[in-house]
């Protein structure tokens, strides 16, 4: 089974997702959305960037030229 993104309503004002794993692990959380156009958008823009996007390691310091 393939995860899911769930929507979520925050409060009256502001919705949200997350992406679950197909074991129930939360793999990420969105930031609060004022709309729910807005929430879904985001979703889309996770679907189409999440396969291509490039891993950048910012973990370490980044050496300095010599």
């Amino acid at each position: 089974m393939a995860g899911r993104f769930e929507i979520l309503k925050e409060n009256d004002r502001a919705y949200r997702f997350r992406l679950t794993a197909a074991d129930g692990t939360v793999v990420a959380e969105s930031p609060t959305f004022p709309h729910l156009d807005g929430v879904v958008a985001g979703i889309k823009a996770v679907r189409e960037n999440a396969a291509t996007g490039l891993i950048v390691d910012r973990s370490t310091p980044a050496r300095e030229a010599a």
